[in-house]
């Protein structure tokens, strides 16, 4: 059974593109170590994920599209 489930995830692994996994690669792994230390590892890489996607696609607050007004007439 574990085999089954390590060749699935694997493949989705594999087979999504690297867009989508923008952020989601660092969380998962940086929440399966926190999730291990309080015995829910699999459940820390999921949330991991998550989070890490949810930063990566944050909008920059520095970096808007509006335009400063100029200072010249």
């Amino acid at each position: 059974m574990k085999t089954i489930l390590t060749i699935t995830c694997l493949s989705v692994l594999a087979l999504a593109s690297p867009a989508q996994a923008k952020g989601c690669i660092k969380g998962a792994i940086v929440g399966g170590v926190a999730g291990h230390m309080a015995g829910h590892g699999k459940l820390g890489a999921a949330a991991g994920c998550a989070v890490g996607h949810h930063e990566a696609n944050k909008q920059n607050p520095n970096n808007s599209n509006a335009q400063a007004p100029s200072g010249q007439k």
